[in-house]
């Protein structure tokens, strides 16, 4: 009898190719974030059981406001609070990033955080929020990569750092799954398991970045991301605020970004290419195949 071929499994097609994750952090700064316990569906926000007109709403603001607009919960699916729904809005600023939060009583009161107000600099109406949050993707639903290898990494982060830990309906990147984004800072981890989902959020509690598991600064576009983890790799500049962005040109396929480190200023020259030969299904349900984003560091420079 003739086996039954395997499933595609974009997380385990893109390990194979050895494709990198440094620059594929989705490039996002507002974020909002909603408590709901119930399931999710492919598209979260339509697709749950929300009050009727408000997913789309929230697709609409996502849209105005440039925003990533996330259904949340616990690992063990309970409700965070006992008289209502736990709402964060964060805005992923590469030096100063703010996370606010509060409990709402109905899930239409997250109508009333102001994400444009947050995204000018002020505040979205929530209290301030000390600390931060770890984000795992465990929405089977949209991608099977995001449940299989999330939902382990969900477990071990849970146990380990419960009051921080969260599933999130999607971030993007479903191949790079078990996926996880540190907010407020919007820093992307990929490839996690379990045992280093643990040491990954443990370095960052203390501040530090995993080099080899960072997918990029949520805050910066694609190009930059990958300049800046070729430079801290580089340098062995591991602390989160080691590096700062100071400006950036873009010139047909190759990017310059400018990062301070130390009191010394360097130029990060990279190649963003899409060949066509590396077309291929980029997520378990993709419909077509696309080319694999590929992020080449050109050069290296201190400024004298």
């Amino acid at each position: 009898m003739t086996p039954a071929p395997a499933q595609f499994r974009c997380a385990a097609q893109s390990l194979l190719r050895d494709e990198p994750v440094a620059g594929s952090a989705t490039h996002v700064r507002t974020w909002l974030l909603l408590e709901h316990v119930g399931p999710w569906g492919d598209r979260a926000l339509r697709d749950a059981r929300l009050p009727d007109g408000l997913g789309a709403e929230l697709e609409r603001r996502a849209k105005e406001h440039r925003a990533k607009v996330l259904l949340i919960r616990r690992f063990s699916s309970k409700p965070d609070a006992p008289d209502g729904l736990r709402a964060f809005a964060a805005y992923a600023d590469p030096v100063r990033p703010r996370l606010e939060s509060a409990v709402v009583s109905d899930p239409r009161d997250v109508l009333d955080v102001d994400l444009g107000s947050l995204r000018r600099g002020g505040t979205s109406g929530l209290p301030t929020y000390d600390g931060s949050i770890f984000c795992v993707c465990t929405n089977g639903r949209h991608d099977a990569c995001c449940a299989e290898r999330g939902r382990p990494v969900a477990r071990a982060l849970d146990r380990a750092h419960p009051q921080e830990t969260w599933e999130v309906s999607h971030v993007g990147g479903d191949r790079f799954a078990a996926n996880m984004v540190v907010l407020p800072h919007g820093l992307y981890y990929g490839r996690l398991d379990p045992a280093s989902s643990i040491a990954v959020a443990g370095a960052h509690l203390a501040g530090e970045l995993d080099l080899d598991r960072l997918r990029g600064r949520a805050s910066h576009p694609m190009a930059v991301q990958a300049a800046e983890i070729h430079l801290r790799r580089e340098l062995g500049a591991t602390r989160e605020d080691d590096v700062v962005l100071a400006g950036r040109s873009v010139e047909g396929d190759l990017t310059t970004a400018a990062f301070t480190v130390a009191g010394g200023t360097y130029d990060v020259v990279v190649r963003t290419t899409r060949d066509p030969a590396t077309a291929t299904r980029l997520t378990c349900k993709a419909g077509r195949d696309n080319p694999v984003p590929a992020h080449e560091l050109v050069s290296v420079a201190r400024r004298s």
